[in-house]
């Protein structure tokens, strides 16, 4: 049994490790996404401004310009991956308290014997 715990345990961490650096690469990818859309949406709105377009227009009609909307849409769903796996990782983390936990309690019940 406490073998099997162990072995549960290190795979446990061996997800949590590969979870943090799949995290890193998401954040990357959350801030590249967040840099490209802000990059694309004020290019537009110099466009538009320089076409004489109102100010109180120009907000809205550059974020809902197809390709500036696809742009959030990709910041949008990396900034979801990026959550996800934060959630992720603090599950992970309290799966393995929980297992050490469990092996403390063993190895007390076997001292005992």
């Amino acid at each position: 049994m406490q073998t099997d715990l162990i072995n549960d345990l290190q795979h446990e961490i061996q997800v949590l490790t590969a979870s943090v650096n799949r995290l890193m690469q998401t954040g990357t990818a959350k801030a590249q996404a967040d840099h490209d859309y802000r990059v694309a949406l004020a290019q537009e709105i110099l466009i538009q401004k320089d076409k004489g377009m109102q100010a109180t227009l120009m907000s809205d009609v550059c974020r809902g310009k197809k390709e500036i909307a696809k742009l959030r849409l990709e910041r949008d769903i990396a900034e979801t991956v990026y959550q996800v796996n934060i959630e992720v990782i603090n599950a992970k983390k309290l799966i393995i308290r929980v297992m050490e936990s469990q092996i403390s309690r063993e190895w007390g019940r076997n001292d005992q014997t």
